[in-house]
């Protein structure tokens, strides 16, 4: 590590929380300890910093939390932080702290805000993606994401065995606003009969033409997956209404999964995910680098520019399209 002017560094979560944000925030703390330097974690995200809600952190403060879900620094959306006045407010708590750079670990709202607070202020930060939608540029896998595919695929399977002993056809509803990571993965993981997602407009037609088609072949049940952010139907529900009305012999039910995915206990794979980004975030500011977000690409740990992150979009695996086309036969 280069010698330079960083003594104290700032930690904080913010957004929609997501499972692995703990093990973030312990690997931060534990990599000051290592570097010896100091740790101030900041309450409820950047309305935290706005409100000087802050404490001073050490390897002891983050013991038994690398297993918990959620964020034990809670997090929020802070509308005082879109406003100059605000992040003037929370520059000045952070001098009072004196804090030397900070770590945000969350979505591209995050990011935004820590963006425009360095260019105002001065303050080098370094983001870890921390969502559960996967839909953050500049890494394979972002913290939670795996933990929520995996409680999605519990709950399709429990779904399925209702909708097998009853002959019905489900759609479950799983978050992506903006991105069909989790529906698409979660799909094929779980033998769904369709996906549908916001990158690929299916088309009600085609739709009711597959599901004719499952049934013509003989299954008496259905499992079809909606990315929140579809765009086929303007909800879910009108959606699974639209299908019943068009194949009566569909007994169509709805599942929204909601917030369950968020919670739990983060896998293996997020607490060794969020303890490798994070003290590369730590590392990139004790070398001096401002304004960068850490990621895995290719299972090796990299940084690329906030602004890149920003402005560039994940791109949809297509293999994973087709492969989810052939598995629906």
């Amino acid at each position: 590590m280069e010698n330079n002017r960083i003594k104290k560094i700032g930690v904080m979560t913010s957004g929609g929380d997501s499972p692995g944000m703990n093990a973030a925030i312990r690997a931060v703390v534990r990599a000051c300890a290592y570097y010896h330097i100091k740790c101030v974690g900041f309450a409820r995200g950047f309305q935290g910093m706005i409100d000087g809600e802050y404490e001073e952190l050490n390897a002891r403060s983050v013991r038994n939390i690398i297993n918990l879900g959620g964020t034990f620094l809670k997090s929020a959306r802070s509308k005082d932080f879109l406003t100059k006045e605000g992040r003037a407010k929370a520059a000045e708590n952070l001098k009072e702290a004196e804090v030397d750079g900070m770590i945000l670990i969350g979505g591209d709202g995050t990011f935004r805000g820590g963006k425009v607070f360095s260019k105002e202020h001065g303050i080098p930060v370094i983001g870890v993606p921390g969502t559960i939608d996967n839909d953050i540029f500049g890494t394979n896998f972002t913290i939670g994401y795996d933990t929520a595919l995996n409680t999605v695929v519990e709950a399709i399977d429990k779904i399925r065995d209702t909708a097998s002993s009853h002959n019905r056809l489900f759609f479950v509803e799983v978050m992506g606003r903006d991105a069909g990571f989790i529906a698409l993965n979660s799909g094929i993981g779980a033998g769904a009969e369709e996906i549908l997602i916001p990158e690929e407009n299916l088309g009600l037609e085609r739709l009711l033409d597959s599901l004719e088609r499952s049934r013509r072949s003989g299954k008496t049940s259905s499992i079809v997956v909606v990315s929140e952010g579809d765009k086929i139907g303007k909800n879910v529900f009108e959606l699974a209404e639209y299908v019943k009305e068009n194949l009566p012999r569909y007994d169509a039910k709805v599942t929204v999964l909601g917030h369950i995915q968020r919670g739990g206990s983060p896998s293996c794979f997020d607490r060794v995910l969020a303890s490798r980004l994070s003290i590369k975030a730590v590392e990139l500011l004790l070398d001096g680098k401002r304004d960068q977000m850490v990621g895995m690409l290719n299972n090796e740990i990299e940084s690329c520019d906030l602004d890149k992150a920003l402005k560039s979009k994940p791109v949809m695996n297509k293999d994973l399209l087709r492969i989810s086309d052939i598995l629906s036969t």
